[in-house]
């Protein structure tokens, strides 16, 4: 049987996750969709959309979709509802998992690998995390845990922006672009986004594609000696904030005497390398890091020139877990070059460059 695809659904409390998903579920798309929520005491969906017609917890929709409250943890209610499926006892076509507005979308991503029989009968395509723009600076100054459902992402989506100024909306994208450079992010009015922008975006596919903003790389310059320029990019978005704020986060800042203001822990960085990588090297070198670091690597990927292939090697990990494939051969004439990018808190990237450098031919 095809493996049922999963979204996972996080977001800033207030965000608009609710909206999203009533628009998702609501629409008339064909698609029937299994909702988990994860939420605890906060804005269910409508009963009006719902036919409770079963003692469960899975409770079936007028359309169609199911919407389901964890009751016990989120391995069992996925197996249970893989089962029904098998069984033809609830029929839907895809799984959304909302998660609670201050949950580490970490583990959740893992259950997918960890778990045989998850991994056995779910494919999970990617993370998606709403921003509230209105209040984004604050959450992503105060709370970790809104910074880490940024690193995560696969797609962000900015809703509220039409609350705030548009010169804010640009100073978020920045902001939030040093943090995740692989995900796009574009503003959505009142959860109208498309579905095709939702679902089938597979963020966690081993393709031999490695998107990163273009604007990212740009602005980074990418060379070692280039900080200062890239720290002017936020000068002149510090003022506007600086002025009317009184936030503490604001506050230390600048007493530490950063340049710019957002020195978030979330932080990423690109790894190019021409010369090819040694296999043996790399798995050990990587290997090491992720005992280390892993609770700390949110989001990593990299297509690799390797010795003793002719084919491009993809891989990706989350935290510890990683994983590794065989891609296309490289093209003729292609430059063969090896990029990877990290995504993480407060990673040593002296560390890390220096163990890949050494991990080259």
């Amino acid at each position: 049987m095809a493996l049922i695809p999963a979204t996972i659904l996080t977001g800033f409390l207030g965000s608009g996750k609710t909206t999203l998903l009533k628009r998702v579920l609501s629409e008339a798309h064909g698609q029937k969709i299994a909702v988990v929520e994860n939420e605890f005491g906060e804005e269910n969906i409508d009963n009006e959309i719902l036919v409770a017609d079963t003692t469960e917890n899975i409770i079936q929709m007028s359309n169609g979709c199911i919407c389901c409250t964890i009751r016990d943890d989120l391995r069992a209610t996925l197996q249970d509802l893989a089962q029904k499926k098998r069984k033809g006892e609830l029929d839907f076509d895809r799984v959304v998992i909302e998660t609670t507005g201050l949950a580490d979308p970490g583990p959740v991503a893992q259950t997918f690998f960890m778990d045989d029989e998850v991994a056995e009968q779910y494919l999970l395509d990617s993370i998606l995390t709403l921003v509230d723009a209105k209040h984004a600076a604050q959450q992503l100054n105060d709370r970790q845990e809104a910074r880490r459902q940024v690193g995560f992402a696969d797609q962000i989506f900015i809703s509220k922006a039409d609350l705030v100024e548009p010169a804010e909306v640009d100073a978020l994208i920045h902001r939030l672009k040093h943090m995740n450079p692989r995900a796009p992010i574009r503003p959505v009015h009142f959860g109208e986004v498309s579905l095709s922008e939702v679902f089938d975006l597979r963020g966690f596919n081993l393709n031999a594609k490695l998107e990163i903003d273009p604007d990212f790389l740009k602005a980074d310059g990418h060379d070692h000696h280039d900080h200062d320029h890239h720290d002017h990019g936020h000068e002149h978005h510090d003022h506007e904030h600086g002025e009317h704020c009184n936030h503490p986060s604001h506050q230390h800042g600048h007493s530490h005497g950063h340049h710019h203001h957002h020195d978030d822990d979330v932080k990423s960085f690109v790894y190019r390398a021409t010369r090819p990588f040694s296999p043996e090297k790399l798995e050990d070198f990587l290997g090491a890091i992720v005992q280390v670091y892993g609770p700390r690597m949110l989001r990593y990927k990299g297509v690799l020139h390797m010795e003793g292939t002719e084919r491009k090697v993809i891989f990706q990990g989350v935290h510890q877990l990683m994983g590794s494939d065989l891609g296309p051969v490289w093209a003729e004439g292609e430059p063969r070059m090896s990029k990877l990018v990290f995504i993480g808190i407060d990673l040593p990237r002296d560390i890390l460059e220096q163990g890949l450098e050494q991990s080259l031919v």
